[in-house]
């Protein structure tokens, strides 16, 4: 039976990863052709057909990234870099990032401890940093329209808990066991639609574990979602 898993499991993950690199490939074989049948010497198109084709190879650049960052945090070849700092400013900082993208959705984001002085936590910065802008990234990307993000940190023993909770579209409690699965999407065509690699998530999770720590989601569809991790907190 778990042989079974396994193989089901690496063929859809292969299929995945075929359909993801697929788009890009045929979109810049795309712009190529026609740049090779006459575009090249038209002004109006030359430059845009090449500024697309750009995108599409910073896409695929992206999954490949992606790709290569879960497998070494599974291999354990990606060594963390642990340091003592206070999460509380590596918030504000994500914030402040995110603050335009989701002004333009009309998106709060609210941070409670922002006035509350350091909280100092034993992890690696920079990929508890790439956690966060993943959790609001997504918070505003299936944001409700002049919706909220809100982030709240809070002691809890010799840890610490973070929470990104939203009002947003919200999640069907059928998809949340898969949701940290790589390239699972709830709504496939509009996720694509949107960007990203449906990497993110699962990204995130073995950063957390990584750290000998948990990630948890509760969600309710219509109503929004709350992500919550902990990290070590410093003695």
């Amino acid at each position: 039976e778990q042989l079974k898993r396994l193989e089901t499991y690496r063929k859809e993950f292969l299929g995945n990863v075929s359909h993801e690199l697929k788009t890009p490939i045929f979109n810049i074989q795309g712009y190529i052709l026609t740049l090779l049948e006459g575009g090249l010497e038209d002004p109006k198109v030359n430059r845009d057909y090449l500024h697309r084709a750009e995108k599409s190879v910073d896409r695929m650049i992206s999954i490949v990234e992606d790709l290569q960052s879960i497998s070494q945090l599974e291999t354990g070849e990606l060594e963390l870099e642990y340091d003592q700092f206070d999460i509380n400013s590596v918030i504000r900082d994500v914030i402040d990032a995110q603050e335009l993208k989701a002004r333009t959705k009309g998106i709060t984001l609210d941070f409670r401890d922002a006035e509350v002085g350091p909280v100092i936590v034993v992890a690696d910065k920079f990929r508890i940093r790439q956690v966060l802008v993943n959790l609001v990234v997504n918070s505003v990307k299936y944001g409700k329209e002049n919706g909220e993000t809100r982030i709240k940190v809070y002691d809890a023993g010799v840890n610490i808990h973070i929470e990104v909770a939203d009002n947003g579209i919200g999640i069907n409690k059928e998809h949340l066991p898969r949701l940290f699965e790589r390239f699972y999407r709830v709504d496939k065509s509009r996720s694509r639609e949107m960007g990203g690699t449906g990497l993110g998530l699962s990204i995130v999770k073995h950063i957390i574990e990584a750290h000998g720590q948990t990630i948890t989601v509760m969600s309710t569809e219509g109503a929004g979602s709350v992500f919550t991790f902990t990290l070590k907190k410093h003695a």
